[in-house]
């Protein structure tokens, strides 16, 4: 029979394959902490760019404000779609049109579907129609975060 004591000291080797495996999910891990740095960047950039429109034009601060305050940013980026279209792709589309203001104002407070494909946008009937108006005004202004 053999002592329990001489087991625990003669240990067998260790496949070298887990060491591997250890420094690739550690380096997985660094590259997606990296990824997540740099998507920071690009909203603070987005950020900036949203700054400099209000100093550009401050009567639209309360606009910004307003947008920041609701859910918009849930589904709106500033120049990239996520659920609902990007700001900038809305200001492209309808900033020529006429009446562009108070469409956009209805949007924002009845809702729409089918506009931006099958993505429903909520209505939000808790925001004012002077509200939304603001809101619009600044949506309206929003350029690429480049320029």
């Amino acid at each position: 029979m053999t002592d329990p004591i001489d087991d625990e000291e003669n240990y067998p080797p260790k496949p070298r394959w887990i060491g591997w495996l250890i420094g690739l999910v550690m380096l997985a891990a660094a590259l997606g902490v990296a990824n997540i740095g740099w998507r920071i960047m690009r909203v603070s950039m987005a950020e900036q760019a949203a700054d400099a429109l209000v100093q550009s034009h401050p009567e639209l601060a309360a606009g910004k404000k307003l947008v920041e305050q609701s859910d918009c940013m849930r589904c709106h980026g500033w120049d990239r779609k996520f659920v609902g279209p990007a700001f900038v792709s809305i200001a492209e589309k309808y900033r020529d049109r006429a009446d562009a203001e108070t469409y956009l104002a209805d949007k924002i407070r009845g809702g729409s579907v089918g506009v931006w494909g099958n993505v429903i946008m909520p209505r939000h009937p808790q925001i004012s129609e002077e509200q939304s108006l603001q809101m619009a005004r600044w949506l309206l202004l929003v350029e690429p975060a480049a320029k």
